[in-house]
């Protein structure tokens, strides 16, 4: 997950928007594999079970398919013993090298496939992550050779007799410009040309998939107060009606998934197959983040397994009856993800896999049937004065190197810590990193700066200082 940009929403006018046709043969596929809800695995957590342990916990949840961030061949050769589906991805640092030769390609699929396949299910080879929501002159590299290498990953393949494996790469909805209504879905000027066109191209032609990471938690969130939560969560009565189309939308997925397909209208393009590579909803979040709770959660994934489960499939309204496969995100709470609480709060089960909430990815239970869950208190923004301070139990020698930090970036961070100041008593590492932790996320939040100092500092509403010192806060 990556993570994740705010956008707006927006798409055109489909032609032919109410039915989705493909071949028999590709039909029965995606079918299968879009009943059989699929897992996000990943493994950025200090507290993790082991790959085998954690196959054994995504047989038991009755995933279909399972999605890794690597190919990593210990996983690969335990997954060779399952019926799981698998998919496997290029890491963005190998983009370039795999798409300016050949032969570091055929080397990347002689590694990482031909050792595993067919007794490992690989269905799918996703290259890079997100590549394109990031933009520095390195990365606007990647984006010339994302399809470059997609193709030769292809080439290897099909120079191997090997068929059946999709390439594809995953966007986040950041690739777009617009997004609201649906409507006018289009992609961003500095992608369209240069990137989406022959990315679309090479996807028509091989038959592939166009992999969107896709979260309606964080559109939502971007205005709790006039958004409606219900329709978030695949749980309102209320519906919206593309002003363009006349489509109907029931639930802000479906909107954000017809933008894409509006967009790739726009670009000559309105068969590709969607599937979607990442969704679901954060249980856990910091303070200041809103609707992020197990409640929503778990109403978000049991709605989403529902709906993308159905027989015959649902689609979306511009789209009737095409089967999507979809990957929830994620296996795990992964406690080393940067940014904020969010990224490490987005799993289904705790690290000794016992379940954050009961779910069945089989989508035959009704929803009704689990049990109650706490009601939450945080899906309205929260008011009032939050402090970062250091966790506890945090190591002296990681904290002081935090603290160096912290103050090494203004000279006023810290100057209330200096011998003698109101703030230098009591002398011990953690205070003194509490206090600038605070100063430094009070002075810098607006430059998307995070109360997290490499996993050592939380936000807390009880105010850390004393008569003396008054700890600096951020209010919301």
């Amino acid at each position: 997950m990556s993570h994740l940009a705010l956008f707006l929403f927006t798409l055109l006018v489909l032609s032919s928007s109410c039915c989705y046709a493909i071949g028999s043969q590709n039909n029965r596929t995606v079918l299968a594999l879009a009943s059989r809800i699929g897992i996000n695995y990943g493994k950025l957590g200090n507290n993790l079970p082991s790959p085998y342990q954690s196959i054994n916990l995504i047989k038991t949840i009755k995933a279909g398919h399972v999605k890794l961030y690597d190919a990593d061949p210990e996983t690969l050769k335990l997954l060779s013993k399952t019926n799981l589906y698998v998919t496997i991805m290029v890491p963005n640092d190998q983009i370039i090298s795999v798409g300016s030769d050949q032969a570091a390609a055929d080397k990347w699929v002689a590694t990482n496939v031909l050792p595993f396949y067919p007794q490992t299910r690989i269905r799918f080879v996703l290259v890079g992550n997100e590549v394109l929501s990031y933009s520095s002159d390195q990365d606007k590299q990647i984006w010339a050779n994302l399809v470059p290498a997609m193709r030769k990953v292809v080439n290897s393949l099909r120079a191997r007799g090997i068929h059946n494996i999709k390439v594809g790469t995953p966007l986040a909805m950041d690739a777009l410009r617009s997004s609201f209504p649906p409507s006018s879905g289009a992609f961003r000027e500095d992608l369209a040309v240069p990137v989406m066109l022959p990315l679309l191209k090479f996807l028509n032609g091989t038959n592939s998939f166009f992999f969107l990471d896709v979260y309606p938690y964080f559109p939502w969130s971007t205005d709790p107060v006039n958004n409606h939560l219900d329709y978030a969560l695949f749980e309102s009565n209320s519906t919206y009606t593309d002003p363009q189309t006349g489509l109907v939308y029931t639930n802000l997925l479906d909107q954000m998934l017809d933008s894409v397909i509006f967009a790739m209208t726009k670009l000559g393009y309105p068969d590709v197959r969607l599937a979607i590579s990442e969704t679901g909803w954060p249980n856990s979040g910091d303070i200041h983040e809103t609707g992020a709770n197990v409640l929503n959660a778990a109403t978000y994934n049991r709605n989403l397994i529902k709906k993308m489960t159905a027989n015959p499939p649902l689609g979306t309204p511009a789209r009737r009856g095409a089967p999507i496969p979809t990957f929830l995100f994620s296996l795990f709470n992964e406690n080393q993800k940067p940014g904020s609480g969010t990224e490490r709060h987005w799993g289904i089960l705790n690290p000794d896999g016992t379940p954050i909430y009961e779910i069945d990815f089989t989508g035959t239970r009704p929803v009704s049937s689990f049990g109650e869950l706490p009601k939450p208190d945080n899906n309205v923004p929260f008011k009032g004065n939050v402090w970062c301070v250091a966790i506890d139990g945090a190591s002296e020698a990681e904290l002081g190197q935090a603290l160096n930090f912290a103050c090494g970036r203004s000279n006023e961070t810290c100057a209330a810590l200096a011998p003698g100041k109101e703030c230098y008593a009591p002398v011990s590492v953690s205070w003194h990193a509490s206090y600038a932790f605070s100063s430094y996320w009070a002075q810098f939040r607006n430059q998307s700066s995070q109360c997290y100092f490499n996993g050592l500092a939380r936000e807390t509403t009880t105010n850390p200082g004393n008569e003396r010192c008054k700890f600096p806060s951020v209010t919301l």
